[in-house]
């Protein structure tokens, strides 16, 4: 009976060590998925009015893990990269595009395209030197240049204002009355915009379509500048 009693005891002390001899679940915790928000992101340059006032876009990186599950940012854990000369990495996830100057004119293409993100981090089992990728796009894009995936759609106007009157357009984007400032905004290229002055004594610069108190444009690819003097 003793030696039962022993046997069981003995028996136990196996179970137990062969339990703690198991790996941890901690330890070998694996990454099965990851993702990047946001999924797309555009720097619109200067063909874009208003210009973007700071040409820089943080991506997220979330991971997935099994044993035990969990969610994590990793967001600074991993190796970001993209595929062309489009943006750079500023720090984990900080991408900074290289627009051209602001009052460049327009049609200055800049490094105008499209490129993959990817983040990669290390899958996390056993020492596996297996990683886990994820992708996301970035564009940088001048509308108003053909060299730019926006292919020469978007082009600015810009109307000058000299002397005490006002200038209204329509389709409705340009309210300009300050004497001496210029207003601009961006229309589609061929869009017809009719100008209104406030004073029929107005003379109108740079606009052929121009009658009395009223200036009709139709937005070239390079875009269009017209100045309204008033008397």
């Amino acid at each position: 009976m003793k030696r039962s009693y022993i046997g069981m005891a003995l028996g136990a002390l196996v179970a137990v060590g062969a339990a703690l001899s198991l790996p941890s679940c901690g330890h070998s915790q694996k990454l099965v998925s990851l993702t990047i928000t946001p999924t797309t992101f555009t720097f619109l340059g200067p063909g874009f009015i208003p210009p973007p006032a700071n040409p820089t876009e943080q991506y997220t990186a979330i991971a997935t893990y099994i044993h035990p599950p969990a969610t994590k940012d990793v967001t600074s854990q991993a190796t970001w990269t993209i595929d062309d000369g489009v943006a750079t990495v500023s720090s984990p996830g900080l991408f900074t595009a290289t627009l051209p100057p602001e009052g460049s004119p327009p049609g200055t293409a800049g490094p105008c395209g499209v490129g993959d993100i990817s983040a990669s981090v290390p899958e996390g089992t056993g020492g596996s030197g297996n990683v886990v990728v994820a992708f996301a796009t970035i564009t940088v894009d001048n509308p108003a240049s053909e060299l730019c995936p926006g292919g020469g759609k978007l082009a600015t106007l810009a109307v000058g204002v000299v002397g005490n009157g006002s200038v209204v357009s329509l389709p409705a984007a340009i309210s300009c009355s300050q004497a001496g400032g210029t207003c601009i905004s961006t229309y589609d290229v061929g869009a017809s915009v009719l100008l209104t002055a406030s004073s029929a004594t107005v003379v109108w610069g740079d606009c052929p379509g121009a009658s009395g108190n009223t200036c009709v444009v139709s937005i070239p690819a390079g875009g269009a500048a017209v100045s309204a003097t008033f008397n």
